[in-house]
């Protein structure tokens, strides 16, 4: 048996096209443009690369970007001030704030101080802790990227079991949560779980969200499962996951390849997320308030 791959570009693609489509339409009607504001601190290869796809990203559905770049040196201070002001600026609907930070500046400060209206990566405590009320609110864009592909392959959540690797706030804990409103039983796994390899058996459907090239081999899964991967490794000059792909696809049922797969999902979330939060300034919402 060999798994079918998930195509996270193609159901990405799709995503960005009903995107693009919904702000045609809102321009007919008279409305502008939904605006990110993206903060990039200093000059870091990977993350100005990181800003670069997002801005094209929104340029190609239609969302304007808005490109803030304070230097490696900025402090603590100038940094809250730049938040706050665009909280305040109403021709800004999304925030995001590229990480890492440099060092001498506390991330999870500057994240407090985003408006949860704003917050389109969905890291503020706020924001994160309306998930397990079930209650809508910015939603992390990796978790729903990973929620939509393991539905287009068609798997009954209820009562099946899932694992999820890694319980970061971005990716590990909001997707426990996520899977567990849809019927799943979820086991969140981290560093300090005893012979994780035996927990992955267990699963009808397995995130690999750890952080850790390759850990996932092929003895771990049970034959049919869902495998998602949401690492991103490079490895003598290719990308690879968490996963062991060669390995793991003669086992499970689906598999996401890396890349192709959650990348280009988290993508086409950050773009839904910020026109959701347009739609929501405007009172035009259309979707439902709870999860």
């Amino acid at each position: 048996m060999t798994a079918r791959l998930i195509d996270g570009t193609a159901i990405a693609r799709s995503l960005k096209e009903s995107i693009q489509q919904r702000i045609t339409d809102l321009s007919g009607q008279g409305y502008r443009a939904p605006c990110l504001a993206v903060v990039l601190v200093g000059g870091d290869p990977a993350s100005e690369i990181y800003v670069g796809h997002k801005k094209k990203a929104c340029a190609a559905v239609g969302i304007k970007s808005h490109a803030l770049h304070l230097p490696e040196d900025v402090s603590q201070e100038e940094l809250a001030a730049a938040l706050i002001e665009l909280n305040a600026d109403s021709e800004i609907d999304g925030i995001l704030l590229q990480l890492p930070l440099p060092k001498h500046l506390d991330s999870r400060a500057a994240i407090d101080l985003i408006s949860p209206e704003k917050d389109v990566d969905g890291l503020t405590p706020f924001n994160q802790g309306l998930i397990p009320w079930k209650r809508r609110g910015m939603i992390p864009c990796t978790p729903s990227g990973v929620m939509e592909l393991i539905r287009t392959t068609g798997v009954d959540l209820r009562g099946a079991r899932a694992v999820v690797i890694g319980r970061s706030v971005l990716v590990g804990a909001p997707l426990a949560s996520l899977l567990g409103h849809k019927g799943a039983t979820v086991t969140s796994l981290n560093s300090q779980t005893v012979s994780p390899a035996e927990h992955c058996r267990q699963a009808d459907i397995l995130v690999a969200a750890a952080g850790a090239k390759r850990l996932v081999k092929g003895s771990w899964i049970k034959p049919g499962a869902v495998v998602i991967d949401v690492g991103m490794h490079r490895d003598a000059g290719k990308l690879c996951g968490d996963v062991d792909f060669d390995e793991v696809k003669k086992v499970a049922s689906w598999i996401t390849p890396v890349p192709g797969g959650v990348g280009p999902m988290t993508i086409a979330y950050l773009l839904s997320n910020c026109l959701e939060a347009f739609e929501k300034s405007h009172g035009i919402f259309r979707g439902s308030e709870q999860l």
